[in-house]
């Protein structure tokens, strides 16, 4: 069986905050050493999906940077492997919803050999098991299978949502679809598994009749004609649409059973790009304590419940407490940090003190120097 994996790197504009203005939400650094789209990559390679192309609008230089040739996820292929697809056409704007994607890829779809097509969009932490998905797929008989899980939703969960409703065999009833939302609810985790003849069928009935939403125009109203099934997602997935939101999630794998749960599962390892960097040093004073460091970092200060990524520099006395440093942020000797978030290349040498808390995280752009 041949499929084929579509990834989505930024369909909705709630994806743009702070830390995705000069990349695209597949290309956000998360734990340390990974990137967002490691998570739908490696899900779909875990299950030998080894023709993927990655739907891309914009602000995706980063992301053709860590993904290359795809050889980290064994994906540098003369047949299959990992295809980026930019817009078609001059604008950034060109398309604003994943049907308007799927149009402007049509031919890509066509041209592929696949069965069945998988698409997902890649704003979550998930370890996903898509041998389980295509096997209910194949028990129910469905026509699309959508992952969804039962959460509580709050106002900073990703929106809009997609509610569904499901009767006694599984089969989706009704999806409703909220701009703002609250409350407890089956919702989709936006992934989902169809025949790749049945995609193509939908996408030109989109084009003739100029069709735009993939979630109200043809999933929504074909509820009733097609058989669409939902599969219950039960295991962690870490949603990540603001400042906030990222900030809970990377503190949320300082817990080792979140961690297991992700990174530890037989035959679903989660790959990402090998950079062969040193192991981090260590200094004689140097003090740890509940944080994830990656490789290739020096360590004098002291470091409590933070993640730490590949390159820190923490010199001597500083302190850095409920924080995420991303790549080489450099930390001067004697400076505090405490619920701040650095992003790449950041050095912090004249400012002594940098104080946020849970309500209000302080925030330094790329290459920042305070």
């Amino acid at each position: 069986m041949n499929i084929l994996g579509l990834i989505f790197s930024n369909i909705h504009n709630k994806e743009l905050f702070e830390v995705t203005r000069r990349r695209t939400i597949a290309s956000t650094p998360i734990g340390g050493r990974y990137r967002l789209i490691d998570f739908a990559l490696s899900n779909m390679v875990n299950y030998n999906i080894t023709r993927i192309g990655i739907v891309t609008k914009h602000n995706y230089q980063s992301l053709m940077d860590h993904i290359g040739s795809g050889k980290d996820w064994d994906l540098a292929r003369k047949n299959g492997g990992i295809v980026i697809l930019p817009p078609f056409g001059v604008s950034a704007d060109f398309y604003n919803t994943r049907l308007e994607a799927l149009k402007s890829i049509i031919s890509f779809i066509n041209s592929s050999r696949a069965d069945y097509v998988v698409l997902t969009d890649c704003y979550a932490v998930a370890n996903l098991d898509y041998r389980d998905i295509f096997n209910q797929h194949f028990a129910t008989g469905a026509d699309i299978t959508f992952v969804y899980r039962e959460c509580d939703v709050t106002p900073d969960d990703y929106m809009p949502v997609n509610v569904l409703t499901l009767d006694d065999d599984g089969r989706i009833t009704n999806m409703s679809i909220y701009q703002t939302f609250a409350g407890h609810a089956k919702v989709s985790a936006d992934t989902w598994v169809m025949k790749k003849s049945l995609l193509q069928s939908l996408v030109l009935d989109a084009i003739n009749r100029n069709l735009r939403s993939f979630n109200r125009d043809i999933i929504s109203h074909n509820l009733d004609v097609l058989k669409v099934y939902g599969y219950r997602f039960d295991g962690y997935f870490g949603n990540i649409s603001s400042l906030d939101s990222y900030y809970k999630i990377n503190m949320k794998l300082l817990d080792p059973k979140v961690r297991a749960e992700l990174f530890q599962q037989p035959r679903r390892p989660i790959y990402t790009k090998v950079h062969d960097s040193a192991p981090t040093k260590y200094g004689v004073a140097a003090e740890i304590t509940n944080s994830l460091v990656a490789d290739g970092c020096e360590i004098e200060g002291r470091v409590e419940n933070s993640v730490i990524f590949r390159g820190a520099k923490i010199g001597k006395n500083a302190v850095v407490k409920n924080s995420i440093l991303m790549q080489n942020t450099y930390v001067a000797d004697g400076a505090v940090l405490d619920h701040v978030i650095t992003d790449k290349n950041v050095k912090i040498i004249n400012k002594k003190e940098i104080i946020g808390d849970e309500n209000r995280l302080a925030y330094i752009v790329k290459d920042g120097v305070v």
